[in-house]
């Protein structure tokens, strides 16, 4: 398979030099124009391509297709384009200019990515609307990504259980009614290879089944050492248009990521100063772990009538991690020299499904003078989870290694220890209601209301097990306002809920943790409606937040309570019709307010304080440079706390520039060189489990082509 993908990305490398002799095809541009966004902008659509950077609709803070101007929230919307322009490979990629997101825990480089958004870190990823964060998944490709959308603040009064910080939703490529093929690749001195395949078109004469296909395969070295990795993944959707007022879609992804367990770099207080950023603590030859992940959802739309409509579908999850892999025994596991870390040798073998069952109707109608888009639905959830995890001994002189000058090939010490052995079911029953209703042409309400239920059964085999219900009412309440036919404010309360896991001291589970947000915020259509700015104020609680267990601090209690506030800029949109630009400014204050054992005021792991993201985009439309495009980002991240604790390591400020550029031989072919972290500056991108961080690469230079047939 690895030569496969080494001879696709080598292919694809010196064809371009056939490529550019040939007349281009009728038809067959792949250009991007000069865009009058206030042209098209009602021929968007929430699930559909985005013209350039400047989204005007979306469905995810409703669920329902609303212009974004209308929508009392916060929502950025990263396209297509801004994936294609900065050579994204993978989701994170993409969210690094989505303004205020931050990189959190990626689970060793599995994939499993979570971020920080509004001073709370999340994982709550959806695709099409239906959860894909369950077990430990890989995070969707680049290449599948038509729109990825940042929805600020809690969401759980439309997608259930979940952090109040924020939501991801990815809206995929779907079937283009013309048929067409484009071949990708990128490479760059790292040693990544990556070869792409996105096919589309019509499968009958009449159109009404079509398919798309993304096929990815990509691997080699990293700027770690002794880390390589090897990523395959194959999606299918196809869409039958039924009758006239039915459409069914199926939808498929199909993942296997193989990648070594890499923490990153440990932070010990009494540390005799940082390693190299390339330098690996594992072993060279403990293999990868193995992340497959499949996905399937069939879901359908049905016209009632001109008003209502049926929708909704079926998602089926179902992923393994298994594998061999090396760790630090934890805090204190750095011996008194300051050099000698004591590690693990481990397997793990982590099993889940998931099966997810939604059905809305959507009316539009009025009464008593109001124009109402109504939105109801059910429901239903059953996720499984299993996992094993074997350790060798942890005593000291078992496994040891110089963190300063490692020695690899080590004998693997025995698994004499299995710390992990459990399995849990979660059961989640729903309904929910939603009104956006217009009271005048200019003020709009929206309201609406969860009810849910969770039935959990927690079986542990080397502790204790227990069982909990837990029924929740989580309201919204939204209302938006146009100053004038740009400007509109808004103001906006919701709360959230999520049922804690683990177990008490008592064998028990947790009381769920409870949100409650405020956010009110101002929304311009500036420059003829091409660029979208939105600024937000906004405080965030949480309760019932895990902490250490007076009694035993070997358990935990739900007694914590944290609070986040603060304030945020997002930009995205065209300046000129040549010149685009997508980022913003957060700044967050997030605290522990109660805790048994922290101090109030205690900052919250992996939040700065202030961030700056800024990507400009200049491409030339006509005379002898039309065709080229050259780009600029910027990224500050301030300094945050690398553990939430009474006395933590830091993580410092850093700033880093990206350049890239890209060039359209003609129809077919677009290059594209771009060079990461200009500067080389080194930074840690983000800390986990209060005694890791993860180092951010290195200057990396990238080079790509994509040719369309």
């Amino acid at each position: 398979m690895r030569r496969t993908l080494i001879s696709i990305c080598v292919l694809q490398a010196f064809s371009p030099f056939a490529w550019a002799e040939q007349a281009p095809a009728e038809n067959a541009s792949i250009e991007l124009q000069a865009t009058n966004v206030t042209a098209t902008a009602d021929l968007e659509s929430a699930q559909g391509p985005v013209q350039g950077y400047h989204a005007t609709r979306s469905a995810s803070a409703t669920r329902t297709d609303t212009a974004i101007h209308e929508t009392p929230q916060s929502i950025s919307v990263v396209s297509k384009d801004v994936v294609e322009d900065l050579g994204a490979t993978r989701l994170q990629d993409a969210l690094d200019y989505a303004g205020g997101v931050g990189r959190a825990n990626n689970f060793g480089g599995q994939g499993l990515t979570t971020f920080t958004v509004r001073g709370f870190t999340t994982g709550e990823f959806y695709r099409n609307g239906f959860p894909i964060n369950r077990g430990y998944p890989n995070m969707p490709d680049a290449n599948t990504i038509e729109r990825l959308e940042v929805l600020r603040g809690p969401a759980t009064m439309l997608y259930g259980r979940g952090d109040p910080g924020g939501t991801f939703n990815v809206v995929s490529k779907q079937p283009l009614a013309e048929r067409t093929v484009t071949l990708g690749s990128q490479l760059n001195d790292q040693g990544m290879k990556r070869g792409t395949l996105d096919a589309s078109g019509p499968l009958d004469d009449e159109g009404r089944l079509a398919y798309r296909l993304n096929v990815v395969g990509e691997g080699g070295d990293t700027f770690r050492d002794h880390v390589e990795t090897e990523r395959y993944g194959v999606t299918p959707v196809i869409t039958w248009q039924a009758t006239d007022d039915t459409k069914v879609t199926f939808e498929g992804d199909f993942m296997r990521n193989n990648h070594p367990l890499d923490r990153g770099l440990t932070r010990f207080p009494n540390q005799r100063g940082t390693p190299s950023r390339d330098t690996f603590w594992g072993d060279k030859d403990a293999g990868k772990l193995h992340n497959d992940n499949n996905m399937a959802q069939l879901r359908f739309e049905h016209m009632l009538n001109d008003n209502w409509t049926l929708g909704g579908g079926f998602q089926w999850l179902d992923g393994s991690l298994k594998g061999n892999a090396i760790e630090a025994n934890g805090p204190g596991s750095l011996g008194a020299d300051g050099r000698t870390l004591q590690r693990n040798f481990n397997y793990r073998k982590l099993e889940w499904t998931d099966k997810d069952y939604q059905l809305n109707l959507t009316g539009h109608f009025s009464t008593g003078g109001f124009d109402h888009t109504l939105l109801t639905g059910i429901e239903y959830e059953d996720y499984d989870y299993k996992s094993i995890i074997q350790r060798s001994s942890a005593a000291a002189g078992t496994y040891p290694i110089d963190i300063f000058d490692p020695v690899y090939g080590q004998p693997r010490p025995a698994l004499t220890r299995t710390p992990t052995h459990d399995k849990e079911n979660l059961k989640t029953y729903a309904a929910f209601v939603q009104d956006q209703v217009a009271l005048t042409e200019r003020l709009k309400v929206l309201a609406g209301a969860r009810f849910e239920r969770f039935e959990h059964d927690y079986q542990n085999y080397v502790g204790k097990s227990w069982q909990a219900a837990d029924n929740a009412v989580t309201p919204r309440v939204g209302v938006i306002y146009d100053l004038t036919d740009t400007v509109a404010v808004y103001a906006d309360a919701a709360r959230s809920f999520k049922p804690n896991t683990g177990a008490s001291r008592e064998g028990a589970g947790f009381a769920p943790e409870k949100g409650k947000s405020y956010e009110m915020g101002i929304k311009w259509e500036a420059l003829d409606r091409q660029l979208s700015v939105d600024a937000a104020i906004y405080q965030i609680e949480k309760k019932n937040v895990l902490t250490t267990d007076p009694v035993d601090n070997t358990f935990s209690v739900a007694a914590g309570q944290v609070r986040s506030r603060g304030f945020d800029l997002n930009v995205a949109g065209n300046l000129t019709p040549e010149w685009r630009v997508i980022g913003g400014y957060a700044y967050v204050d997030a605290e522990v307010t109660r805790d048994n054992t922290l101090r109030s005021g205690t900052r919250l792991m992996n939040i700065p304080r202030n961030s700056f993201s800024l990507l400009n985009v200049y491409e030339f439309q006509d005379g002898a440079l039309k065709g080229l495009g050259l780009g600029a980002g910027g990224k500050y991240v301030d300094q945050r706390a690398g553990q939430t604790a009474n006395t933590a390591f830091s993580m410092d400020a850093y700033t880093v520039v990206d350049l890239l550029g890209y060039y359209k031989v003609n129809e077919r072919v677009r290059l594209n060189l771009d060079v990461k972290n200009l500067f080389n500056r080194e930074y840690e991108e983000g800390a986990f489990g209060n005694i890791y961080a993860y180092p951010g690469a290195p200057r990396t230079v990238q080079v790509g082509i994509a040719y369309t047939l």
